[in-house]
């Protein structure tokens, strides 16, 4: 018995010599919606280096996946650019007798992406459904030059996919539509593509040109701002969303209450998002 005491008490002193630590790390889990993974990270960042006790990791894979992460207990905070589906509040309901905990955590306008080489500067809701569902193919058509258009999107897991699909396209999707993984993957391509066009969100728009969006024939273009989103003249405005199973507590609660205080809603800003407020 002396000699396992001993060798316990050894044990503990090589541990702490290396710099092993016995503090329990508060862990949050955050996955989903690629469009806020950016944001969400620098909110990690800063808050780990103000609080070392606790560990945050953040992945995306898309607002439905990390929506099946929040019902199927793999992650505690799903982050999502869509509301939850009525589907999905039901699999919480049976699973946890939930309806999970909606948190508006920034707001974003959905740009249009267009090559900076491209003639059109503007284009309508209707002319970008059109555009997107397949109807229009060509530049001609929308007062651009003779080419075919070349279609950029996200696949169907992408919260960001739903809206423009609920909002904008209204039907289905043009099976020419090129499907990436990311935002940051459809800009990469239209930078490339004089005859592109993509869709996402505003803080992405880096080295491509944002489209002017009208509501109708006979309104102006207007682009996303903060200002034009706040007052929701930009016509593809939308919250981001994190979703929770049932109302945070402890630590997951002190991170949520951060990010809705004005020293993380300044990282939305920075971030190239817009504050709920």
């Amino acid at each position: 018995m002396k000699n396992k005491k001993i060798k316990l008490a050894l044990i503990l002193l090589v541990l702490m010599t290396i710099g092993f630590s016995f503090t329990t790390l508060n862990k949050i889990t955050v996955k989903g919606s690629d469009t806020m993974v950016i944001l969400s990270q620098k909110w990690a960042e800063v808050y780990m280096k103000k609080h070392p006790e606790t560990s945050i990791q953040v992945t995306g894979g898309g607002s439905g996946v990390g929506l099946a992460a929040l019902i199927n207990g793999s992650t505690d905070i799903a982050n999502s650019s869509r509301p939850i589906k009525s589907s999905e509040v039901e699999k919480l309901k049976e699973k946890y007798q939930s309806s999970g905990i909606e948190i508006a955590c920034a707001k974003d306008g959905l740009s249009v992406f267009l090559n900076k080489g491209n003639k059109v500067s503007e284009l309508t809701i209707q002319q970008l459904g059109d555009i997107f569902s397949g109807k229009i193919t060509n530049w001609k058509q929308v007062g651009g030059k003779d080419a075919i258009i070349q279609l950029y999107g996200r696949e169907s897991s992408s919260g960001t996919f739903d809206f423009f699909k609920e909002h904008v396209v209204k039907t289905d999707f043009s099976p020419k539509c090129n499907t990436l993984p990311g935002t940051a993957a459809i800009v990469n391509a239209i930078k490339k593509d004089v005859n592109g066009i993509g869709y996402g969100g505003a803080a992405y728009a880096e080295g491509v040109k944002d489209c002017k969006v009208k509501k109708d024939a006979n309104t102006a273009g207007v682009f996303p701002t903060e200002k034009t989103i706040k007052d929701h003249t930009y016509p593809i405005t939308r919250y981001l969303y994190m979703y929770l199973k049932e109302k945070p507590k402890g630590e997951t609660k002190a991170f949520v209450d951060w990010i809705l205080s004005a020293e993380g809603q300044k990282l939305v800003v920075e971030t190239g998002y817009f504050p709920i407020k």
